[in-house]
């Protein structure tokens, strides 16, 4: 995979990495909207998706610069605590189940718009959550699985199930959790 990744840096913090320059309109305003006594400097870089990987082991929440409400920070943490939290299990995630993990379990739409503005594609793992029908799938899977040699090892049910919307691509977001799963 050769995908290029734009990362935008306030002081020195990650506040997107994406694709395109997509969140970048919106930080700016968000930085513009700022006292110009509390920033420093705004860069952008491009790496690679290896580097992208490389970086998902060095950064901690505090090397985040992020602008949301409340409501999506909490779920952008949530989401982050899965692959780097103290309970870390890095594995597919329905939005009921993220919902749940926000502290908002009834409000699942909202949750999963949550997730779909996160401006840190794979830093923050929104690329794990799948449609809940795509759970009930894997867990089907892994019932007739547990009867045979395979135990329910996951990684091939990635090409069979719907890993629903991704604003790059659901190829990309199957690549991304291949990676993350392997590792």
């Amino acid at each position: 995979m050769d995908a290029k990744w734009i990362v935008t840096e306030i002081d020195g913090r990650v506040a997107s990495v994406a694709a395109d320059f997509r969140h970048f309109a919106r930080i700016a305003a968000q930085v513009a909207a700022l006292p110009p006594e509390t920033v420093g400097s705004v860069s952008t870089r491009r790496i690679t998706t290896d580097e992208l990987i490389a970086l998902d082991g060095t950064l901690r929440w505090e090397d985040f610069r992020l602008f949301g409400s409340k409501f999506q920070m909490g779920i952008w943490k949530a989401l982050y605590d899965l692959t780097h939290g103290p309970e870390a299990t890095p594995r597919l995630y329905s939005y009921s189940e993220i919902a749940a993990l926000a502290g908002n379990a009834p409000g699942v739409r909202a949750v999963a718009h949550g997730v779909a503005v996160n401006p840190v594609a794979y830093l923050i793992p929104c690329h794990l959550v799948v449609p809940k029908e795509s759970m009930d799938k894997i867990r089907s899977i892994r019932r007739s699985a547990e009867q045979t040699l395979f135990k329910g090892a996951d990684l091939y049910l990635v090409d069979s199930i719907d890993v629903g919307e991704y604003a790059y691509g659901p190829e990309l977001k199957r690549e991304l959790i291949r990676r993350q799963l392997s590792r």
